[in-house]
This record gives C-alpha cells, sequence and structure tokens, in this order.
C-alpha cells in the first residue's frame, strides 16, 4: 500500500532522481532559454517564417501592440482548432468520427488554446489523427510558446531603462518553438517511445480477449503528441484515462520521466530569469520558493494519503481507489502534485478518488495561482507578480519607497499586480456560485452534472472552475461538464483566466520597462536573500487562504473533518 519498507525507499528513490535530474538541467537549460530569447541573430527557417507572416525581426513593440499580437494569434488559434472538429468527418484520418457538436468544439478549442486542455469528452471515440495532430498537438506548442512569451517580455522591462518597447512578440513565439520546445519534444518523444509508449496510424483494431469475445483498440501517434502535452505544461491526453492508460504511460519509470518532462521547463525559467536580468541570485530565489511549494505539496499530499483516512481506505489497507497498481501511491501522489503545481492537468491517478483532504491539495496547488513553479511562462510572471506585493509589503514594513530590481513600485504597478492577483478568485468563485444561484443552472447542474451530492458534489465544482480559471485542465472525474451550461461557464473562465492576467502583465512590464533605474542603497531591501524567500512564500500562501478557505471549510474541509 505504500507504508511498507521497500515502497517507502521506492517512492523516495523517485522523488530523489527527479529532483537530482532538474537540478542538473537546471543551468544549462536555463542558460540555453536565456540565450535563446536575448540572441541578436536569427536562424534560416525562422527568417522564413517572419517573412511568409510579414514581421519585421527587429522592430520593438510597445507592451498593448505586443498584448494585441497575444490576443490575435490566439484568437485565429480558437477559430482554426473549431473548425477543423466541425469539418473533421470529411478530413484524412477521421477514423469514421463525426463532426464534433458545437458546444463542445467550442470549449475543446478554446481549452487548448490557453494552454488549459480542459477535456469534456473521451478522445479516442471524439477527435480523429487530423485534429489531434494538425489542432490540438500545434496547441501544445504555440500555446506555451504563449506564455513564454510574455514571461520573457516581463523578465525583460526589468532589464530595459526607460523603453518604450519591452520586446517582439512574434520573434519571441517562434523562437520559444524553435529553440526551446521543437528540440525538447523531439528528444521526449524517442525517448518515450523506448519506453513503451505507443507512436503509430494503425486506427482502431479489433483483438480478441481472454474471454473469448472481441475488443476495439485505438492506436495513434501518442509518443509525439504526449511529449509537448507535458513539456509544454498542457495536459491534454490523447486517451481519455490520460497518462493513466498504458498506451501514454506505460511503466514506473516513464511515469517518473513524464513528472521530469512537466517540471523541466518552469524551474528552468528561473535560471533564465537570472541571465536575463544579469542577476542569478534573483533567479536562485525565484527558485527557492517555487521548489519549497513543490516539495510541501508532495510531503503533504504523499503523507495523508498513505494515512488512509477515512472508514473505507482503513478497511481496503489504502487510499489505492482510483490510482494505477503499477504506480502505488507514492508515484501517483509526486504526479498529483506536479501536474496541478504546474498548469499541466495530466493525471496518472483519479484525483476524485483521493482522500477528502488529499483531494484539497491539488486543489490549493491551483488556487497558489499555479506558481510551484507554474506552467511554463505562466508560472515565472506569476511569480514575479507576487513578487512585487511582496517588495510592497515590505516597503511598507521598512518605510520606504518599495523597489524591485531597481525598479519603483508606484500606484500603477500595485494596481496593476492587484487586479492580476484577483481576476482568477472572480472567476472561480463567481463560477460557483451562479452554478448554485441560478435555479434552472443549479437544477440541471443537480441533475446531470453532480454524480455526488453534498459537500464532495461542491468540491467537484470548485475544482473545475478552479481548473479551468488557472488554465490547468485536470478534472475530478466525478462531474459530468459537457452541458450548456458548464461548456460556456468553463469556457469563459478558461478565456478570461488567461488572456486578462496576461493583458495586467504585460501592462506592468510596459511600466517597468519606461522606468530608469533606481541605485542600490543601505536602506534597499535585498531580494536575493532568504528573508524575502520567505516572505514571497507568505505572501503566496496567505493570499490564497484569505480568499479561498470560506469555500474550502463547505467543501473538503467539511467533508475531510466529518
Amino acid at each position: 500500500m505504500g507504508t511498507d519498507a521497500a515502497s517507502i525507499w521506492a517512492g523516495v528513490a523517485q522523488i530523489a532522481i527527479v529532483i537530482l535530474v532538474l537540478a542538473v538541467a537546471y543551468r544549462p537549460l536555463g542558460d540555453w532559454i536565456a540565450r535563446s530569447y536575448t540572441a541578436r541573430t536569427d536562424w534560416r527557417a525562422e527568417r522564413a517564417v517572419y517573412r511568409v507572416i510579414g514581421v519585421d525581426p527587429t522592430a520593438g513593440q510597445t507592451w498593448r501592440a505586443y498584448a494585441r499580437g497575444v490576443l490575435l494569434f490566439s484568437m485565429i488559434g480558437v477559430f482554426f482548432v473549431y473548425a477543423l472538429q466541425r469539418f473533421q468527418a470529411v478530413l484524412p484520418g477521421a477514423l469514421g468520427l463525426p463532426a464534433v457538436p458545437e458546444g463542445l468544439a467550442f470549449n475543446t478549442a478554446v481549452s487548448f488554446v490557453t494552454n488549459t486542455n480542459w477535456q469534456s469528452y473521451s478522445p479516442e471515440l471524439t477527435v480523429g489523427y487530423t485534429t489531434q495532430l494538425a489542432g490540438l498537438a500545434v496547441q501544445n506548442f504555440v500555446s506555451a510558446a504563449v506564455g513564454m512569451a510574455v514571461a520573457v517580455a516581463v523578465a525583460r522591462s526589468f532589464a530595459l531603462v526607460r523603453s518604450g518597447t519591452i520586446g517582439n512578440f512574434w520573434v519571441d513565439l517562434v523562437r520559444g518553438v524553435t529553440r526551446v520546445l521543437l528540440p525538447l519534444a523531439l528528444i521526449a518523444a524517442i525517448i518515450l517511445m523506448l519506453g513503451g509508449v505507443i507512436q503509430n496510424f494503425s486506427g482502431l483494431v479489433s483483438v480478441p480477449t481472454l474471454t473469448g469475445g472481441s475488443q476495439v483498440i485505438p492506436g495513434g501517434p501518442v509518443a509525439s503528441q504526449e511529449a509537448i502535452k507535458l513539456l509544454g505544461t498542457n495536459g491534454g491526453g490523447f486517451f481519455n484515462a490520460n497518462s493513466a492508460h498504458p498506451f501514454e504511460n506505460p511503466t514506473p519509470w516513464t511515469s517518473a520521466l513524464q513528472v521530469i518532462m512537466i517540471l523541466l521547463i518552469p524551474f528552468a525559467m528561473a535560471r533564465a530569469f537570472g541571465r536575463m536580468i544579469g542577476d542569478d541570485r534573483q533567479g536562485y530565489a525565484i527558485l527557492a520558493v517555487m521548489g519549497s511549494l513543490w516539495a510541501a505539496s508532495v510531503a503533504v499530499l504523499t503523507w495523508i494519503e498513505l494515512q488512509a483516512g477515512g472508514s473505507a481506505p482503513a478497511l481496503a489497507g489504502g487510499a489505492l481507489e482510483g490510482k494505477e497498481q503499477r504506480f502505488g501511491i507514492w508515484a501517483s501522489t509526486l504526479y498529483a502534485a506536479s501536474t496541478t503545481g504546474t498548469s499541466t492537468g495530466a493525471v496518472n491517478s483519479m484525483h476524485d478518488s483521493y482522500t477528502a483532504l488529499g483531494g484539497m491539495v491539488p486543489l490549493l496547488n491551483m488556487m497558489l495561482g499555479e506558481v510551484a513553479p507554474g506552467g511554463v511562462g505562466s508560472g515565472l510572471y506569476g511569480m514575479l507578480v507576487l513578487a512585487v506585493i511582496s517588495v510592497f509589503v515590505g516597503g511598507l514594513l521598512i518605510g520606504r519607497t518599495p523597489e524591485y530590481l531597481g525598479k519603483k513600485i508606484g500606484p500603477r504597478e500595485i494596481t496593476l499586480a492587484s487586479l492580476y492577483i484577483l481576476v482568477t478568485p472572480v472567476l472561480v468563485l463567481g463560477g460557483v456560485a451562479l452554478s448554485f444561484a441560478i435555479p434552472g443552472v443549479r437544477a440541471d447542474m443537480e441533475a446531470t452534472s453532480i454524480w455526488n451530492p453534498g459537500t464532495h458534489g461542491l468540491t467537484e465544482v470548485l475544482y473545475a472552475f478552479t481548473s479551468a480559471a488557472n488554465n490547468n485542465g485536470s478534472a475530478f472525474a466525478g462531474l459530468t461538464a459537457n452541458t450548456p451550461w458548464l461548456g460556456v461557464a468553463l469556457g469563459v473562465a478558461m478565456v478570461l483566466g488567461r488572456f486578462v492576467p496576461m493583458v495586467l502583465v504585460l501592462g506592468l512590464a510596459g511600466s517597468l520597462a519606461a522606468q530608469d533605474r533606481v541605485p542600490t542603497t543601505a536602506g534597499s531591501l535585498p531580494t536575493h536573500r532568504l528573508q524575502f524567500v520567505g516572505l514571497l512564500a507568505g505572501v503566496t500562501v496567505v493570499v490564497t487562504a484569505l480568499t479561498y478557505f470560506p469555500v474550502l471549510t463547505l467543501g473538503p474541509l467539511a467533508e475531510g473533518l466529518v
């Protein structure tokens, strides 16, 4: 069950290997990411792309122009993925599947463009190869690259002085794909295939079963999509069971590899930040907060699940419902903490089957704003916003005008940062409230969507809106979300949860880039020392606790303490 000596050593060894690989990769990958975005020359393939889309790679953009590029590119992506699904039946590789219904096609298009990858459908029964490859897999690359581009623009703004521009979105987008995501995804796909993840175009194959019957087994180009779904912290599964499916995640070592892939770029972005601003210590400070929160999440979730809280798990000898036997408790909780601490949403176990308090930990990871270490790009710029809030608090404590990395944090900066951290809670709590406050919607929720009434049902709805607004995409698995209300409401939460914070953080970047640099004095708050690391971690947790604690007392806390 996970508490015997062999299971404990195996679990600790897996976590140690994950940490070791991430530590070894931190500096070289972070340095490469920084060089990729600061290089003065373009690759030949990149120049060809710029000519096709009509972009001058040497031209800088204001933050408003940068934001317009983000929104325009993403809007085109939504239309394209929606159209692929609606015309799927006449496309090659459709596997005989019909067009995806309008509401579901909208929700899916929005989901993949916003890097959420929420799936209100069974992929192998809904989308064919062309939709998977040309639509979903492509968005796995470019939606991740959009997040990285915004993070780079924010990091760049701290290094700029009296600048009216923050970079070029199209250049940052293309470089993120060609120099970071594509090479890593190619290597990862090959390793996954060696580990048993399938990669074919065999379609649907009928095989005999042990009982003398037959079963249709779907194949597909899984390894290639699995690689970028994890490296880009996307999370959408090729199969309905996601990374609990043996075709996506065959063995314990591939499960550990997938955790490494999930965490690889988000942690390395901290190093890239330090390199871009010319102070590696600042990158280590951000890394320390991200790493501490992630480690605490893994430890707490594993401990809770090993306690087998509740009468049913106690009688069964362990909280193993919803967990794959080939992974067990340790590998399942490591995966769950990592996927919800980032914006990945992939799962190798069903979070709905966790103990009540155990299921609250993945929920809290998302409520933190997914900064432990967060999604590719989004984790870094989310942590930098919290750092701005932290230096403002620290400035008040020492009686000085707050400043961060030589930039003053004035009314404009703190307003943008405050609005940033308020967007997601408004979407989450507002979505949950409307789901139960509108009589017709509540009746439909209770009759169709919620399979587990009471406190657990509330937790499922809370988890769904938290996952959508934070662009995570994982689900509690006990909620039917393919309904008119949830299809639209969760889609709106994904769009607003992705792009409103992006616009706000780009506005913050523009404000910082336009400033002069403030000289460091004896009264300046050091932001690379342990005290600031503790302050930043405390602000991250307190903001979440004050915002979400009341609703948590009605859901997972109420269920877990009875």
